[in-house]
Order: structure tokens, then C-alpha cells, then sequence
């Protein structure tokens, strides 16, 4: 039986890239030994290491300007690094409260200094992203963060707000990353776990606008918490994940060959559009999720009960679609579809969700 896994994360991963992990688990390269054995600091790695980063740039078309940083402890950690390091003396920073990612990203940012909310959505339970077009970021923020797509509640923002008085905008794009267009330029600091589009748990992507790397100085931060010790010597000042890295290698160079995100974005929104098109065809199934605001990688959805969710749920894992379970705080069902899904299994969700309203509808 052909398992499609429609889990937020650890999310599933293209077949070449683990066949291509499989080959060279055991001699990597012909250089005789594991890739888990290779020195970080051995000439191999750096091969890899480098790749990985042009790929991130070629993909997402990053100016010499910014700065890509490969860092351990996942998104979490970043939510406590992005005000340790870019929040202003005695400042302040805005924040946009649209989901549960949002709210926790708030709650660690106030340990260090003021936040302001600058707009949410809490009022219609996360049903939509925040009104971009109200937003007036006050000039003496230290800077403004989103969370570009909530996997928790299955909204995402379509379009990024541009900040024209010089507030850096900060977005956590770890459900969303190489899954559409964007552009950088937009952004001061764009930060994403692997976990999801890029690659298994254990690092995270950092991409900073390098004039804001200075803001820690005189901070006297945690040498392995402070973005310069990153940018100055390449993510390789202690043994970084080094096999999470090689991975993050073979699936950037599998979304090059696949056409970069122009491509990953036509296959995201045909996935997306069809599965939410099946959702809105009957009343049995609901997402809660205003159609404008809806996410293209997280589609959460539920039947008329908590029971038949969890029958749902038995009864798609008897067919090969696992993972289809929501996020713990919101009990409700979810697909996710990143890159690595293709259209075949989201066809086969579509098949067995006509079967099992037949069942019980």
C-alpha cells in the first residue's frame, strides 16, 4: 500500500532525495565513510555546506546584502534570538497576532522587552490573518513580526505588507518557505525550521539583512545565541547538524531541478484549490477559514463530529494517508501539502473523503 503522510511536521520528503540518502548513508561520495562521519570542518563538508547556501539564495534570490545563517534549536529558539539581538535598548516591537504560532512567538518576546500588537485576529477564533491594509508600524519599532502561515489554524498571508519608514519586517516562515513566490528585499529577517519544506528536524534557516547583525553589540549575548558569531564565521564556529545540513542540500537541489519556488507555487495552489473546492462542495465537510485568507500548505478542515473526525482518521490510516490529525490545541483534522506531496496523494485524500462521506454523510 502507497503511504501518502499529511503531517505538519516532520513532513514528508521527495522519494529521490531518500533514495539518494539510502545510496550514500553508508559511503558517501566514494569517500569510504558515512555522511554522519564526515568532519564538519573537512573539505567535503564545505562542498556541502556551500551548496546548500547557494541553492537558498539561487531559490529564493538572495542580494549579497543579507546573510544566510544554518542554526540548531528550531523556530523556538529564534522566537527568543530575534529580540535578544534585534530589539532596541529600552525599545520596543510590534507584533501581529493571527494564531497559535503567533501568540507563542508574543509570549517569548515579552521576557525581553515591550511588545506592542499591532493587529490580530483573535476576535474571529484566527479565521483570517490580520488587516495588512490598517497596519501603521510606529518609526520607533525596533521592528514588526509575523508569522506568514499558521499550520495550526490554516491561514497565510498572501500578501506580505511593505513597510516604506524602515521598520525591519520580520517573518517566521517555517510552514511556508520555498512553497511560493516572495520577495526577500520585503524582509529584514526571514527564519524557518526545516522540519517542514526543507528537510528533517534540527536546524533552522536564518536570513538576515546583514546591517542589522550590528544591533547586538554591547549586548553581551550568549556567543552561540548572537547572530554575528553566525555570519562571521560561516555557521561553523561549533560542529553545526551536519547531516540535517546535507539534506537541506538534496532537497534544495531537488526543488532547483523541479523549477525553484515559481514552479513549487503552481503545484501548492493546484493541491490546495482542489482539496478546499471538495471541502466547499458539501456541508459535511467545513473549514472555518475565510477564503481569502486560506492557507495553500495547511488545510484544516472537520467533518460534523468530534467521533466522525476521529473515524476519519482510523479509517484513512487504514488506507495510506497518515498524519492527517490537527494541531492538539484546535481538534480538528489538517492536510498538510508541502513541496514533497505530490498531486496523486492530495487525488487520493479527494477519493477517500467521497467514500467516507457516503459512509456517514
Amino acid at each position: 500500500m502507497k503511504i501518502f503522510n499529511f503531517a505538519s511536521g516532520p513532513a514528508m520528503m521527495p522519494k529521490t532525495v531518500l533514495n539518494k540518502v539510502k545510496d550514500e548513508f553508508t559511503d558517501f561520495n566514494n569517500y569510504g565513510v558515512s555522511i554522519i562521519e564526515v568532519s564538519h570542518r573537512s573539505y567535503e563538508f564545505k562542498k556541502i555546506i556551500e551548496r546548500a547556501e547557494r541553492n537558498i539564495r539561487d531559490i529564493m534570490k538572495i542580494g549579497d546584502n543579507y546573510a544566510v545563517c544554518f542554526i540548531q534549536g528550531g523556530a523556538s529558539l529564534q522566537h527568543a534570538m530575534i529580540p535578544m539581538n534585534l530589539m532596541k535598548p529600552d525599545g520596543f516591537a510590534e507584533y501581529a497576532d493571527s494564531g497559535h504560532w503567533s501568540g507563542v512567538v508574543i509570549k517569548e518576546a515579552e521576557k525581553f522587552g515591550k511588545v506592542e500588537v499591532i493587529g490580530s485576529s483573535k476576535n474571529t477564533n484566527y479565521d483570517r490573518v490580520p488587516n495588512i491594509r490598517k497596519w501603521k508600524p510606529d518609526n520607533n519599532s525596533s521592528y514588526l513580526h509575523i508569522t506568514t502561515n499558521d499550520a495550526t489554524h490554516g491561514t497565510q498571508y498572501h500578501t506580505i505588507p511593505e513597510l516604506g519608514n524602515g521598520v525591519p519586517l520580520i517573518g517566521d516562515m517555517s510552514a511556508d518557505i520555498m512553497t511560493r513566490e516572495i520577495d526577500v528585499n520585503q524582509f529584514g529577517v526571514i527564519y524557518a525550521a526545516t522540519s517542514r519544506v526543507m528537510g528533517p528536524t534540527g536546524l533552522t534557516i536564518v536570513i538576515i539583512r546583514k546591517d542589522l547583525v550590528s544591533r547586538s553589540e554591547g549586548k553581551n549575548l550568549p556567543l552561540m545565541l548572537d547572530y554575528k558569531t553566525y555570519v562571521d564565521e560561516g555557521s561553523l564556529h561549533n560542529t553545526p547538524p551536519t547531516f540535517s545540513i546535507y539534506l537541506l542540500k538534496l532537497v534544495t537541489d531537488w526543488i532547483v531541478e523541479k523549477g525553484g519556488m515559481q514552479e513549487m507555487e503552481k503545484i501548492n495552489s493546484l493541491k490546495s484549490n482542489v482539496l478546499y473546492e471538495r471541502i466547499d462542495s458539501t456541508d459535511f465537510y467545513q473549514t472555518l477559514v475565510e477564503p481569502s485568507h486560506r492557507s495553500r500548505v495547511n488545510v484544516v478542515f472537520k467533518t460534523p463530529s468530534a467521533e466522525l473526525d476521529r473515524k476519519f482518521l482510523d479509517e484513512a490510516k487504514n488506507c495510506g494517508l497518515i498524519g492527517l490529525s490537527g494541531h492538539r490545541s484546535v481538534n480538528k483534522l489538517r492536510a498538510s501539502m508541502y513541496n514533497a506531496m505530490p498531486l496523486e496523494g492530495v487525488e487520493v485524500l479527494i477519493d477517500f473523503m467521497n467514500d467516507f462521506e457516503k459512509k456517514y454523510g
